[in-house]
């Protein structure tokens, strides 16, 4: 950096705050560090004491930190998100649509292992809305080696470290089993809380079938729901391992490949999940019905967002999939689910 006298400082860059203090009104910097000097900025900074000013002498092969967030920008966003502008070497990212974050942790880890570039966002997994802030990068000095730049977008290649799947128009057919429900002894209390869970992610649900604990009825129900092309079916009820507990039997008769029985997530134990073609069936565990946040709440962004889960989607749900039932729920805010 140099030091120079303001009367000519217009177009350069601050190497530092400037800051006003006005008694009883305010102490704040009129001028951030990084700053370009404008013509109408110079009465003021000469107001504020500022005769002389240390800006940012350009050396070759150095970048300032705008332009080196603007290289963090481009490696890190991808499509359905919006951008800031650059303001003192920092970025944020916004959603522009609903849908699920996609963070490629690999990459994320290797560009803040390179030193003076950080990279904080949301956990990936989880559904954001419209206009939410979804990651923030900036770089630590006021201006950095533009080789090391360089080498950010040499090591990240074509695929940005964020991405949003959006949410996909998708239609659910449910299928609620019990003889107790069957036969009308006690009032069905699953349905309607899948039916909100559904539509808390713009699910259409077309209805349900409700059956009684013979698995040929309830497999008969889901290849019904199939045919009506349906994006997914959801079974409620039956999930345990009792002999009466027939709805898994029923999944694997009706389905083509079974991915779990099984989940390392509590409470959701014994949620199952396969796959008729392309169509996801779920089994639903009686927990879903009554407490708040499920691995249901973990599925399904996922399956909304048009992704084909698989074996290794689970596994990695043991650290952090343990609710701890709170007493004022914040999730999404919260461990739960989150690896």
């Amino acid at each position: 950096m140099k030091l120079i006298r303001t009367e000519e400082a217009e177009g350069c860059v601050l190497c530092h705050d400037i800051t006003q203090i006005i008694r009883g009104v305010t102490k704040d910097a009129v001028f951030r560090k990084g700053h370009v000097v404008t013509k109408e900025d110079i009465p003021v900074l000469l107001s504020v004491g500022k005769e002389n000013l240390y800006v940012w002498e350009k050396q070759e092969g150095m970048l300032h930190e705008n332009d080196a967030a603007e290289v963090l920008r481009q490696v890190c966003q991808g499509d359905y998100m919006e951008p800031s502008e650059a303001k003192e070497g920092k970025i944020d990212l916004k959603a522009a649509c609903d849908g699920l974050l996609k963070v490629d942790r690999e990459k994320l880890n290797m560009l803040n292992a390179m030193g003076q570039i950080v990279i904080a966002s949301r956990h990936g997994n989880f559904a954001v809305k419209k206009g939410d802030k979804i990651a923030g990068m900036r770089v630590v000095p006021l201006v950095i080696e533009e080789e090391k730049m360089n080498r950010v977008k040499e090591s990240c290649g074509e695929t940005p470290v964020f991405q949003i799947l959006p949410f996909k128009k998708m239609k659910a057919g449910i299928v609620t089993t019990g003889s107790e429900v069957y036969h009308g002894r006690i009032q069905d209390s699953f349905t309607p809380v899948v039916v909100e869970k559904l539509e808390e992610c713009g699910v259409e649900v077309l209805g349900n079938t409700v059956c009684n604990d013979d698995s040929d009825m309830v497999t008969g129900a889901i290849k019904n729901w199939l045919e009506q092309d349906v994006d997914m079916v959801v079974c409620t009820g039956g999930m345990s391992v009792d002999p009466d507990d027939r709805t898994p039997l029923s999944i694997r008769n009706a389905a083509d490949e079974v991915i779990t029985y099984g989940a390392p997530v509590l409470p959701g134990a014994m949620f199952m999940l396969a796959y008729a073609g392309e169509v996801p069936v779920m089994g639903l565990p009686g927990c879903v019905m009554y407490a708040r946040r499920t691995i249901f709440d973990l599925v399904l962004p996922r399956i909304v967002a048009g992704e084909r889960l698989g074996i290794g989607d689970f596994t990695v749900l043991g650290q952090g999939g343990l609710c701890l039932n709170c007493e004022t729920c914040t999730y999404p805010n919260c461990g739960f689910g989150k690896g």
